[in-house]
């Protein structure tokens, strides 16, 4: 028991994070971190705990607008808290109440540096991003793999079958069914040569690497209009002149796509617009659809397309862009991306 005791103290002693124990406002054990900051720093705990108590008794009075709103139930034990450093910049933290023990009055006040918090909260984001990512890579690869097994081998086969029935053919000497037998197979290598082009397209349009990015997404819309016969109207002004990033002109090019094409395949549009124009310190993509439209908080999550909605908004995010849905059942949706140029 008292080996456990030391470990505890020992523990609390070595966090980097302060704490301070109160009862009915009075100071009863802190550690050394926090006595560091009071030594150093001059740090005052009855400002500290006037400071706290004034935030959990208005967070805790009924008068409140949001008594039992989430978000104000998640705030109401941490504030901001910065501590003034002569000659120095200002010392950043999160000021943290949590309760012990409430028929005593005993409670704890936690100093966490918000440098800290924030690079763990950065780390975490990007261990989400890589895991989204990741399981996006995974779905394109299941669909790569079933779209070659089901078209281009199929294909293939087909035509192999064609080549061994051209060869009989040609042992009956019956020039119209050889000439027929021809036209088959031809037509059937034309058509799994279109599948490979269109899978191409789908991994990474040569357009784009070579005419730009307005390119591509004309070259994106016409394809699209031909398959499926919905009006797609591209609009751009003043983008063609501007020196995009690779980065930047890829992840518009394939928030396009996936956004034109889930008006496609899941909206039911019968148009879709597409903006891309040039303001004096950003660019921005819109794309407008006619469809059902959905619930946006309950699609927020990845969902196994080649882009899902927080993929987008992360790749977005990752170059300094900000990324917008807009949309209700039974009217439209709206994508926008904007990107700040030089």
């Amino acid at each position: 028991m008292l080996e456990s005791v030391s470990w505890v103290e020992k523990n609390f002693n070595e966090t980097p994070d302060a704490i301070f124990i109160f009862r009915d406002d009075q100071l009863l054990v802190s550690n050394h971190a926090a006595q560091t900051l009071q030594a150093d720093y001059a740090l005052s705990t009855a400002y500290i705990t006037k400071l706290m108590n004034s935030v959990v008794k208005q967070q805790k009075s009924r008068t409140n607008d949001c008594f039992n709103c989430v978000v104000l139930d998640m705030a109401k034990t941490a504030i901001p808290f910065t501590l003034p450093v002569k000659g120095a910049h200002s010392l950043s933290f999160f000021l943290v109440y949590s309760e012990l023990d409430a028929a005593q009055n005993v409670y704890s006040l936690t100093l966490k540096s918000s440098d800290l918090m924030q690079r763990v909260d950065q780390l975490a984001q990007q261990r989400k991003l890589v895991q989204y990512v990741n399981r996006a890579h995974e779905e394109e690869r299941k669909r790569l793999s079933q779209d070659l097994h089901d078209s281009i081998a199929q294909g293939v086969y087909s035509s192999i079958m064609g080549v061994r029935h051209l060869e009989s053919t040609v042992n009956n000497a019956d020039p119209e069914a050889f000439a027929r037998q021809t036209k088959l197979i031809e037509s059937q290598l034309y058509a799994t040569l279109q599948e490979i082009k269109g899978m191409a397209l789908d991994i990474r349009p040569s357009v784009l690497d070579s005419f730009g990015l307005t390119a591509a997404l004309k070259a994106l819309a016409k394809r699209l209009e031909e398959n499926t016969g919905i009006d797609i109207i591209v609009v751009t002004r003043d983008a063609e002149e501007l020196k995009l990033s690779e980065d930047v002109q890829t992840v518009l090019y394939r928030i396009a796509q996936e956004a034109m094409t889930n008006a496609i395949k899941h909206a039911e549009a019968n148009e879709i617009n597409l903006f891309l124009v040039a303001h004096e310190h950003e660019i921005s993509l819109e794309i407008i659809d006619d469809g059902t439209g959905f619930d946006v908080k309950q699609h927020v999550s990845f969902n196994g397309h080649s882009l899902g909605l927080i993929n987008m908004n992360e790749r977005v995010k990752s170059l300094h862009g900000t990324f917008q849905i807009k949309s209700e059942p039974g009217s439209g949706t709206t994508v926008t991306a904007t990107f700040p140029i030089a």
